[in-house]
């Protein structure tokens, strides 16, 4: 039987408290920077360097032929169990990056992954059962999965979206990996999800990676994972349908149901795999019987078509969205609390981009230049400039965006077009007065004070610097300057 050193106990523990730790977080990057010895590194330098200390360790204990985990007693073999996974994890990273795409580009449906034939070989020989070997290949291509789609579908440095990533992910593997991998890997559907946010903050982005990262097992017999990620994910706007078609859409119905019913239609629900996910966007929005109706799916897992006596089971996850409060959603009774608090296995808020954009004012760029690359079909760094100072000229560096990052979008592909973006109007005209006007009207207001308002009320109004000039009879540069100064005064007296 051999032994781990204490060195080689300590190094190995902390790879384990890498794989465990969520690859958004702190703690992450702290265990890559401790296990790399370079505390100064970035967080790119630190993980490269991770990985190659970890490749060198393993490939040292295969030549001396001490990498079988049946050599070890449990505690050194469950350390190294880790470090195997880790290491294979990372070095067939392009693979599993490569199958990803490929598979994206497939669809519905599942291509073959050759390069699980070498990891299967690997884990056997390093002492993992068939079965252990199976699992372990299929939660190494969901980690690289989720990793892929929640880093590249929500980019950003502030604080918010790196909290948000953070989120997801233990959404998708809960806070603790060994939790996951021991008792949770084929339950996940008990924990609906709830997200909240703004119309265009990326709801359906939030969504789409939670409902493409699930568990997938995978058939050596076919070489294939048993289905596509690319169909486990089933999104539909429940404000687009009438109450009637929103029932048929997600329940399906039987023949002569109501007019029109010529056949029997499968709904959204009995076509989702047990490892897919339905999302439900726009759930404040639906009426109180068909919200009766969702929640005996999710207490019960149970539905019937309409027109139908047949009772289906759905086995898939429910992920819903509303650009609602919380509060509002229940004071205003546009959700039951039941349902509410059935759906919020996980409460997740979308950060809008005023916030994003308060805390780290350089996330503009970065978000430009990843929908310049969207758009062209690789990295600009000449068009996003391109784009980012047009955007700094007008609307300028304080709009609001309230429109979010969908707005953001639009105003890239407009700047493109036309090398200006002009905000449309989204102050409604109305009869009541600004508020600052009753501040002026009591006499609470200095001039200089009051010229701010007005500018902000104008640049509110009509969401260009231009036409505030224009009304006021000021240059751009000393509108946009009382505008500022507007926004600096609300901003300290928060």
């Amino acid at each position: 039987m051999l032994r781990l050193t204490q060195k080689q106990r300590h190094f190995f523990d902390l790879v384990r408290q890498a794989v465990r730790a969520n690859p958004f977080s702190q703690k992450r990057e702290a265990i890559d920077r401790s296990i790399a010895g370079f505390f100064n590194a970035s967080r790119e330098e630190a993980l490269m360097r991770t990985t190659h200390e970890v490749a060198q360790r393993m490939q040292k204990l295969s030549d001396n032929k001490e990498g079988h985990l049946k050599s070890y007693g449990e505690s050194d073999a469950d350390l190294l169990r880790y470090a195997h996974l880790f290491h294979l994890f990372h070095h067939h990273m392009d693979d599993f990056d490569a199958h990803i795409e490929a598979q994206g580009r497939a669809g519905a449906t599942p291509i073959s992954f050759s390069p699980a034939e070498e990891i299967l070989a690997r884990l056997a020989s390093a002492g993992f059962s068939p079965k252990e070997a199976l699992k372990s290949l299929a939660l190494i291509f969901q980690l690289r999965r989720a990793f892929y789609f929640i880093d590249r579908s929500l980019p950003g440095q502030s604080k918010a979206m790196v909290a948000l990533r953070e989120d997801l992910w233990n959404n998708v593997f809960t806070c603790d990996i060994e939790l996951y991998g021991t008792w949770l890997t084929d339950r996940m559907e008990d924990f609906s999800t709830l997200l909240l946010g703004e119309t265009g903050t990326g709801k359906g982005s939030a969504a789409r990676a939670i409902g493409r990262s699930g568990h997938i097992p995978f058939n050596p017999e076919t070489g294939c994972f048993t289905e596509s990620f690319a169909a486990s994910f089933v999104p539909v706007n429940l404000s687009q349908y009438s109450e009637a078609l929103v029932e048929s859409e997600l329940f399906g119905h039987a023949q002569g149901a109501f007019t029109g019913a010529i056949k029997n239609h499968e709904g959204l629900l009995e076509a989702c795999s047990p490892h897919g996910a339905v999302f439900l966007d726009e759930i404040g929005e639906v009426s109180s019987g068909l919200q009766i109706k969702l929640l005996k799916v999710l207490e019960e897992r149970a539905f019937s078509p309409v027109g139908s006596r047949k009772t289906l089971t759905f086995s898939g996850r429910i992920i819903a969205a509303t650009n609602r409060p919380e509060k509002e959603l229940l004071a205003k009774g546009h959700m039951r609390e039941d349902l509410f608090y059935r759906l919020c296995s996980d409460l997740i808020v979308m950060p809008p981009l005023r916030e994003r954009l308060k805390e780290t004012p350089e996330e503009l760029f970065s978000l430009v230049q990843f929908t310049v690359a969207r758009i062209v079909g690789k990295p600009s760094p000449k068009l996003s400039e391109m784009v980012t100072q047009a955007i700094f000229q007008d609307p300028g560096p304080n709009y609001p965006w309230p429109g979010n990052v969908r707005e953001l979008a639009q105003c890239v592909r407009r700047t493109l077009l036309k090398r200006r973006y002009t905000p449309q109007n989204r102050t409604p005209p109305t009869q009541e007065p600004p508020a600052f006007a009753h501040e002026m009207a009591s006499g609470d207001l200095t001039a200089a004070q009051l010229l701010q308002a007005y500018c902000h009320h104008l640049w509110m109004q009509h969401g260009n610097i231009g036409e505030v000039a224009r009304k006021t009879g000021l240059d751009r540069r000393t509108a946009k300057k009382h505008i500022d100064g507007y926004l600096d005064a609300q901003q300290k007296q928060a």
